[in-house]
C-alpha cells in the first residue's frame, strides 16, 4: 500500500489518524505519557489481593506498567489504535451445542498480535518517513495499560466488566500503542478522556459463570474462564468445572451482553473472521488431538501458544459438561495421558458423564 504525505497545513495527528484508518485502524486517538494516579491506585489494589493469579509477571513489571516513561524514558505522546474483531453471530447462540466446543471470539482465525503488529509497524514506517523521531510498538506484549490509555485518547472507557466499550464498536475491539518522542498537537476533537456510559447497567457482571466480578470494574482472574482456561496451568479448580459449560478457550459472555453492542458491526479484517474449522468444533474430534495434530489445526492462532496438553484439559471439562457419552471411550483413553494435568480433567469428566 502507498501512503500519501499528509497535507503541508494538516495537524500531525490528524494526518496519522486518517493514514491509521486508511491502513486498517477502526480508532484511533492520542494522549500524553502518563497513567492518573487513580489507575495505579486500581493496580496496586488488584495486586495487593492476589487477583491476578498465577500472572506473576504483572506484579514484577508494575513500575513500567503503570508509568509509560518508566518504560521508555523518551517518550513524549501515546498513540492509541483500536481494530473491531466483532463476531458475525452472538457467540452465546454456541453455548447449548454443548457437544460442541466453544472458542472466544478473538481465536478464531490469526493471532491478533500478529496481525497488528505488521499494521502498527506500517504506520510506524510512515510516522518515521514524515516526521521523524522516534517510535515503539506495542500490542499485548509487554506492561502497557492499554485499556486505561485508550480511555485517555477518547477512544472509549472501562466499562464494569473491565474491558473497553466504544459507542461505534461496543466491547469487541483489539488494542495498539505506539509510543512516540513526537508530541501531539491533540487537537483531534476526540483526543479527550472518554466518560464512562454504563449508567445502572449490570448485564456484564450478571452474565460471569463465575462470579468473576468483586465489583463493578472490578476483576478476580482466579475466578474468570478466560484465566483458567488460558494462563491457568495446572488443574482447573473443581467449583468451576461445571460453570465452564463448553468453553474451551477464553469466555464472551461478559462481552456478549453488552447493551452497546447493538453499535458493534462484523469485523471488516477477514483475518479475524472465524475459520470454518473453529467456529464450533466438535469436542470428539479434538479428544484426539495428539500435540503436532493440535499444532497444525492451530497454526497461527493464539490458541497455539496454550499447548497440547492445557487444551485437551479443557476440552475434558467442555466433554464432562456436555452429557454426551459416546465421548467416553476417548475420555477413558486419555485417563493414561502422560500428563497428570490431563489425567486429572479425564477422570472428573469420566465420573461427571456417569453420573
Amino acid at each position: 500500500m502507498t501512503l500519501n504525505a499528509p497535507a503541508k497545513d494538516a495537524a500531525w495527528d490528524d494526518a496519522i489518524a486518517i493514514t491509521a484508518q486508511s491502513i486498517g485502524f477502526d480508532g484511533v486517538g492520542f494522549c500524553d505519557a502518563a497513567i492518573s494516579d487513580e489507575r495505579l491506585e486500581r493496580l496496586t489494589h488488584y495486586l495487593d489481593a492476589g487477583r491476578h493469579g498465577d500472572m506473576a509477571w504483572m506484579e514484577t513489571r508494575i513500575t513500567e506498567r503503570a508509568n509509560p516513561k518508566s518504560l521508555w524514558p523518551d517518550t513524549s505522546s501515546v498513540i492509541m489504535l483500536t481494530m473491531n474483531y466483532g463476531p458475525a453471530i452472538n457467540p452465546m447462540e454456541k453455548l447449548s451445542a454443548k457437544s460442541n466446543a466453544n472458542i472466544s471470539v478473538y481465536a478464531g482465525n490469526l493471532d491478533y498480535h500478529d496481525v497488528i503488529k505488521k499494521k502498527l509497524k506500517q504506520l510506524a514506517r510512515w510516522l518515521i518517513a514524515h516526521y521523524g523521531g522516534e517510535v515503539k510498538i506495542f500490542v499485548d506484549t509487554a506492561p502497557v495499560m492499554e485499556k486505561p490509555l485508550a480511555n485517555e485518547a477518547g477512544l472509549g472507557w472501562q466499562g464494569k466488566h473491565t474491558n473497553l466499550v466504544s459507542r461505534e464498536y461496543g466491547s469487541w475491539l483489539f488494542l495498539g500503542a505506539i509510543f512516540t518522542t513526537l508530541k501531539t498537537s491533540l487537537s483531534n476533537a476526540d483526543s479527550v478522556p472518554h466518560t464512562d456510559h454504563c449508567g445502572a447497567c449490570t448485564q456484564c457482571l450478571d452474565a460471569c459463570p463465575t462470579d468473576a466480578f468483586p465489583a463493578p470494574y472490578q476483576l478476580d482472574a482466579r475466578r474468570c474462564i478466560s484465566y483458567l482456561t488460558i494462563e491457568h496451568k495446572g488443574p482447573i479448580p473443581q467449583e468451576f468445572r461445571a460453570a465452564m459449560g463448553n468453553r474451551i478457550y477464553g469466555c464472551d459472555d461478559c462481552l456478549a451482553v453488552c447493551p452497546w453492542n447493538k453499535f458493534a458491526s462484523e469485523a471488516s479484517q477477514t483475518a479475524f473472521h472465524a475459520r470454518q474449522t473453529l467456529k464450533s468444533p466438535k469436542l470428539a474430534d479434538l479428544l484426539d488431538l495428539d500435540d503436532p495434530a493440535f499444532r497444525a489445526l492451530f497454526s497461527k492462532s493464539p490458541v497455539k501458544r496454550i499447548g497440547r496438553d492445557r487444551f485437551i484439559r479443557n476440552v475434558l471439562i467442555a466433554a464432562g459438561n456436555s452429557g454426551d457419552q459416546t465421548l467416553l471411550p476417548q475420555i477413558e483413553r486419555l485417563k493414561s495421558d502422560p500428563d497428570p494435568v490431563v489425567q486429572d480433567a479425564a477422570n472428573w469428566a469420566s465420573i461427571t458423564l456417569q453420573q
